[in-house]
């Protein structure tokens, strides 16, 4: 179901009616146009506080894209702003002619007190209005896990409080801002994450905070096809958000296995014929599903390399009102077949080096819903098993988890209209997202440039009210 307040809200008449009537104006997003789209255009300012670590990495991947790439200039607390590289153009930031910019990026990997986070203040007071629409901010830091000294600790944890906030600030032009915590000596994985955060890719995915650690040097893959070569089995494929994961990963170059249940082999089969990948029905709440699946991927591939954890189902009541099948049920598909399919892929030494394992989670599994005990219990074991494995993968595999917010399907269609507009007005972007919005998450975490990412979890919920 299509936006339709939103589209009134961009006409003009519903412009004028919006602003007379204090209602919520949401932006509509710019989303991937093409493939071989630059990650970023425009005129971007990249800056640094003192004795920052990613400055000249973050300014190399900058001067490598289509984009006008400033650096700071003209405040002492900024001076490291310099080392973003020869092709980055000088800017006072004093100037009276600063252009819109399309992008922000900070280096704040050099603050080690509370006083140090004035840098904050000195690089965006005076440039947070020159935002254009559907802009990005990216603030890096380092992981406050890794500093051995509590002030340093502090200055780089407030930086989460700091990039929410100005998240729910620039939401209203359909810009975004995000964190990503890198462990010391972990620059050269910041590649992959950087351009999704400031791509079109990321559109719906706001206030949140990545933590990067130190990997093998992230191969040298083709930008616009980074998965070619590689066999990704995808869960409750048939539609929705299944099927929009099945169609990025093909785009980007994967073999893609859909699975779903035997009733939906016919919707099944069309996502997968279109995307030139192969069918599988399989109930995989089925004692013999985890065989079943390793068997066909034996026979047809010899190994995989990215398996995506999609298939999902709610089965609400209050708790008092539940009856035991509908809690058994949601356990098994959302939690449990997860953990029994990588087990048994695992063991049969069928997941390929630097594979990837995507979960998908859910607001309600950090936030917590009304009549939804079962789901929300599911929801959170997920993230709990992500971390938890995160730690335990060998060979270059990682985990990693999507928590989506309200995106627009079959199922939200079917919500009361009382609900389904405060799912889609209670975020920084007040709007709903769509399943495109959560595929780009996943091809992100597939990338092969993103080694260093594991054991994550990330929402794509336009910044949620609901939930941290």
């Amino acid at each position: 179901m299509s936006d339709l307040y939103l589209k009134f809200v961009n006409t003009p008449v519903g412009k004028t009616a919006a602003q007379s009537l204090g209602l919520p104006a949401p932006i509509p997003l710019n989303r991937l146009r093409r493939p071989d789209q630059p990650f970023i255009e425009g005129d971007v300012l990249v800056g640094a506080g003192n004795g920052a670590k990613a400055i000249a990495t973050l300014g190399g991947i900058l001067n490598a894209s289509a984009a006008t790439v400033h650096h700071a200039s003209g405040i002492d607390s900024l001076v490291d702003s310099a080392k973003a590289g020869n092709k980055a153009k000088a800017l006072e930031l004093d100037a009276d002619d600063k252009p819109t910019f399309s992008g922000l990026v900070f280096d704040a990997t050099g603050l080690k007190t509370p006083d140090d986070l004035r840098a904050l203040y000195d690089f965006f007071h005076p440039t947070i209005k020159k935002l254009g629409r559907n802009a990005r901010v990216v603030v890096v830091g380092q992981n406050p896990s890794t500093c051995r000294k509590a002030p340093q600790a502090a200055a780089q944890q407030a930086l989460e409080g700091f990039v929410r906030s100005v998240g729910k600030e620039i939401g209203k032009k359909g810009s975004t801002a995000n964190l990503v915590w890198m462990a010391p000596g972990a620059e050269k994985q910041l590649d992959s994450t950087l351009r999704f955060f400031l791509s079109p890719r990321s559109a719906y995915v706001s206030g949140q905070v990545v933590r990067i650690g130190k990997s093998t040097a992230a191969p040298t893959t083709n930008p616009v096809a980074p998965l070619t070569g590689k066999v990704a089995l995808v869960t409750g494929a048939s539609r929705g958000i299944g099927a929009a994961i099945a169609g990025t990963l093909a785009r980007d170059g994967a073999t893609v296995i859909g699975l779903d249940i035997p009733p939906a082999m016919a919707e099944l089969e069309k996502v997968t014929d279109a995307i030139n990948g192969k069918a599988l029905a399989c109930d995989i709440t089925d004692k013999a599903a985890p065989k079943l699946i390793a068997d066909f991927v034996q026979q047809h591939f010899d190994g995989i390399d990215l398996v995506i954890h999609n298939a999902g189902i709610t089965r609400d009541k209050t708790l008092g009102n539940m009856p035991e099948h509908f809690w058994d049920m949601t356990i098994a598909v959302n939690l449990s077949a997860e953990e029994l399919i990588d087990e048994e892929l695992m063991h049969r030494e069928l997941m390929r080096e630097n594979g990837r394992i995507v979960c998908i989670s859910s607001i309600s599994g950090i936030a917590g819903n009304f009549g939804q005990t079962n789901y929300s219990t599911a929801k959170s074991g997920v993230i709990g098993y992500v971390e938890a494995l995160a730690k335990q993968l060998k060979n270059g595999v990682t985990i990693n988890a999507i928590a989506p917010g309200f995106i627009e399907t079959q199922m939200t269609a079917a919500m009361p209209i009382t609900i389904r507009e405060a799912g889609r007005r209670m975020n920084s972007l007040s709007q709903g997202g769509l399943p495109i919005d959560v595929a780009e998450a996943i091809a992100w975490y597939c990338s092969p440039g993103s080694n260093g990412v594991n054991g994550n979890v990330v929402r794509v919920c336009g910044q949620s009210l609901i939930g941290k």
